[in-house]
């Protein structure tokens, strides 16, 4: 068996891995989108790297885009082969495709109309919502810790990592020429998330595919997490009378925000301060994240035993037709806006900025990573003018973030994971997903607990698996 990774060996995003014989046996680990990286993203989103009428199969490890997001793309240039994926993941597919094709289709429509204009050649959507609907018929659920026959003499499994509702480890194990086993990681997870179970521990195996995003730092403690929030909205909501700004992931992070308002909701500290959740995807996948109970940790199921809805109270609202997104940018008062891109790079979150980032009152919570030149990049940067929508804006309000919440493990959180195998019998670790220093800092980090051979492999390049 043989590896080479098409995205993720040089970037965060885009994650990407072919795993493939001599025999005529392909399949593909993922196949996500290129994020965050300007011009170049459509330049790399466009370029599949593999033929798709060879591919056997391809294996999911979660729904987040830069990790599902060119599925559409795949099936439109040819394939017709089945995408395993576990229920949780495929019901967030269904959304977040969906959402993608459209934003495919919106921005074509927007940039035709300038070059239309200029007499230029119109372009065309990376993909449709009718290329989206064909590759969401072409998913197959499965559930976790189920081995299932993918090809003659190979298995696999999924297997928890607590990354996001539906995430998955992937264990690819073949026989010939003789049994190996191979981990990919995917996205892992937290040891204390707020909502999900903890990354699972895993069978011995002999390679190991991982994502390296936080390999190079430790997360600050989550234990004044919720204090630290309170602290925060006090100030900016209840003393300076100003609006809190939350860039947030319409997955996860707004999920986890929202809990822990309704928990502090709950001990009677919560102050009289609306909630509002704007964001279309946010709505659809906290429903979505409600369903999916077999994902929870011990601690929330546990909560819903006294609080059926961990995602709702009395002064949060779901907004959803854009006519009242623009409301809120009219809206007097104090108030907290969540809402979506968690980079501020998209979505009406960018709205918000516009209208809001002047007014010395206001702030701008960050929770989560931000690729470089993203909004939120250089938001966290301390750039005090930036662009949105054309305008350049004076940046006068306070920015903070909260590095805790993130979804990616650490690079302890790593280690305790990839420390339930002795790295004397690991035959090699390819480190994926993560900017060069980090990968390099990681693989110090690797090396130094007795992983023997530790591959920062480059795109494209072929490595051998025996």
């Amino acid at each position: 068996m043989k590896y080479k990774s098409i995205g993720a060996s040089d970037t965060v995003t885009g994650s990407a891995h072919l795993i493939f014989s001599d025999d005529g046996f392909e399949c593909l680990l993922d196949f996500g989108m290129f994020q965050g990286l300007g011009k170049e993203s459509s330049e790399r989103n466009s370029h599949l790297g593999i033929n798709p009428s060879r591919l056997k199969a391809v294996l999911l490890s979660h729904a987040h885009i830069d990790h599902s997001g060119r599925l559409p793309l795949l099936v439109k240039q040819g394939y017709t082969g089945p995408i395993y994926a576990t229920s949780g993941t495929f019901d967030l597919c269904r959304i977040l495709l969906l959402d993608s094709a459209h934003i495919q289709e919106a921005d074509v429509r927007y940039v035709n109309k300038y070059l239309k204009h200029k007499g230029q050649q119109l372009r065309e959507p990376l993909y449709t919502v009718h290329d989206a609907e064909r590759c969401l018929k072409q998913f197959k659920p499965l559930p976790y810790r189920n081995k299932f026959s993918l090809h003659p003499g190979i298995t696999f499994q999924f297997i928890h990592n607590g990354h996001i509702t539906g995430s998955a480890a992937i264990e690819l194990e073949w026989q010939k020429p003789e049994p190996k086993k191979l981990l990919y990681t995917g996205d892992v997870g937290r040891y204390q998330d707020l909502l999900l179970k903890h990354p699972e521990p895993f069978d011995k195996v002999d390679f190991i595919i991982t994502e390296s995003t936080y390999g190079d730092r430790l997360h600050e403690p989550a234990i004044e997490l919720e204090s630290n929030l309170l602290n925060l909205i006090n100030t900016i909501c209840i003393q300076q009378k100003g609006k809190l700004f939350i860039p947030a992931f319409s997955l996860g992070r707004t999920q986890e925000l929202v809990f822990m308002m309704d928990r502090l909701k709950n001990k009677g500290l919560w102050p009289s301060i609306p909630v509002f959740v704007d964001s279309p995807l946010s709505c659809n996948a906290t429903q979505i994240v409600r369903s999916h109970t077999e994902c929870f940790n011990s601690s929330l199921s546990d909560y819903i035993k006294t609080d059926p809805d961990p995602f709702g109270f009395n002064q949060l609202r779901y907004v959803n037709e854009r006519k009242d997104s623009k409301i809120l940018n009219q809206m007097q008062g104090p108030a907290i806006i969540i809402s979506a891109s968690g980079m501020a790079d998209a979505g009406r979150i960018k709205h918000h900025l516009l209208n809001g980032l002047f007014d010395e009152k206001n702030a701008v919570l960050m929770v989560g990573y931000c690729s470089p030149g993203s909004l939120g990049h250089q938001l966290m940067q301390g750039q005090k003018e930036v662009r949105i929508f054309g305008q350049t804006i004076g940046v006068k309000a306070s920015i903070h973030s909260i590095s805790s919440l993130s979804a990616h493990a650490d690079a302890r959180e790593l280690l305790q994971y990839l420390t339930s195998q002795d790295p004397k019998t690991v035959k090699r670790i390819f480190l994926v997903h993560g900017e060069e220093a980090v990968k390099q800092d990681f693989k110090n980090r690797l090396t130094r607990i007795g992983f023997q051979d530790v591959e920062i492999p480059v795109k494209t390049k072929t490595y051998n698996l025996f």
